[in-house]
C-alpha cells in the first residue's frame, strides 16, 4: 500500500538540478519534467537552458546534458525527495557507481528559504555552488537568490572557463 505524501500548508518553491549522459538524456529529463508536472501537488515553473558538461568526479565517461528547473509543490521536503526518486526509477536510472554514467540524476537544490538536514536529504544542496553544471542552468531561472552568501549569478560567473556549452534543446513540458 502507497503511503499518503504530507503536505504543507503554503506551497514551496523548489529548484531542481537535472543531469544525465546515457543514452537520451533530453527525453528523460523531458519526461521527468512532465511527470512531476503531472502529480497534482506539484507544477513546474521556469525551466533553463540545456547545457553539454564535461563530466565531473573521478569517474572517465561521457559529457552530460544538464539543466535546472523551478516546481512550486505542497509536498514537504522529503516527499518531494521520494517523489523526484520514484521519477528517476520510473525513466530507468539505476544507481551502481558514485558520480558515473547515468541515464537521469534529479537533484533538490533549494526548497523554499529553510535549510533540510535530514539524514537522506541535505538542502541546500552541500555542494551545488561548486559544481558549474548546477549553477550556470540554475542563474538562468533564478540569478538573484542567494547561495553560500552570493547569488547564484555570481557564483556562475566564476565557472566561465569550464567549457559548459548551451544546446538549442527544449525540455519544457
Amino acid at each position: 500500500m502507497k503511503r499518503r505524501r504530507a503536505l504543507v500548508a503554503e506551497p514551496v518553491v523548489a529548484f531542481l538540478g537535472l543531469g544525465g549522459n546515457v543514452g537520451d538524456v533530453a527525453d528523460a529529463m523531458r519526461r521527468a519534467l512532465e511527470r512531476l508536472d503531472s502529480n497534482p501537488e506539484c507544477s513546474i515553473g521556469a525551466v533553463s537552458r540545456v547545457f553539454r558538461t564535461p563530466p565531473w568526479g573521478p569517474v572517465e565517461q561521457d559529457w552530460f546534458l544538464n539543466a535546472c528547473a523551478e516546481i512550486e509543490t505542497r509536498l514537504s521536503a522529503p516527499d518531494l525527495l521520494a517523489l523526484v526518486l520514484e521519477t528517476e526509477i520510473a525513466l530507468g536510472r539505476v544507481r551502481s557507481v558514485r558520480w558515473g554514467p547515468r541515464t537521469l540524476d534529479i537533484d533538490i537544490l533549494l526548497y523554499g528559504d529553510a535549510p533540510v538536514s535530514l539524514d537522506n536529504l541535505t538542502i541546500p544542496h552541500p555542494r551545488m555552488s561548486e559544481r558549474g553544471f548546477v549553477m550556470v542552468p540554475l542563474a538562468d531561472i533564478a540569478p538573484d537568490i542567494l547561495v553560500d552568501g552570493q547569488s547564484v549569478r555570481e557564483h556562475a560567473a566564476g565557472f566561465a572557463d569550464e567549457g559548459l556549452e548551451v544546446t538549442d534543446i527544449d525540455i519544457r513540458p
